[in-house]
């Protein structure tokens, strides 16, 4: 079991920047890819960024690549998504996720571990 929960959300208006951030405990974080995703009332859970177990590969959304950065810190078992440039249409919740085998994925449904999430709300 993995556990994770996620923080950094908040109010922010169009063109701010917000770090989020996810903490993770249970087994051990370095053994997992992480991901972010984010969703909004009466739509699909959509990716946004991903991050391999190393550090070394990262994946973005098109709608983000450019904007976002993902990072992790396997000592601090911590996975940030730093957002600029924000937008109103990145209102959403944001789900921080974690996947355990295979290559690190775009996919939803290939992520085994959830946060609760975190709203983040852009104002225009």
């Amino acid at each position: 079991q993995v556990q994770l929960v996620e923080s950094g959300g908040g109010l922010v208006q169009a063109g701010d920047s917000l770090k989020l951030s996810c903490a993770a405990s249970g087994r051990t974080f370095s053994l997992y890819h992480m991901g972010w995703f984010r969703q909004t009332p009466g739509k699909e859970r959509e990716f946004a960024a991903a991050i391999d177990w190393s550090g070394a590969i990262t994946y973005y959304a098109e709608s983000v690549k450019g904007r976002f950065t993902i990072s992790r810190d396997n000592a601090k078992n911590t996975v940030a998504l730093q957002m600029n440039s924000l937008k109103p249409k990145d209102t959403a919740v944001y789900y921080c996720a974690a996947q355990g085998t295979g290559r690190v994925s775009t996919i939803t449904s290939e992520y085994e571990y959830w946060g609760r999430g975190t709203q983040v709300t852009v104002s225009s």
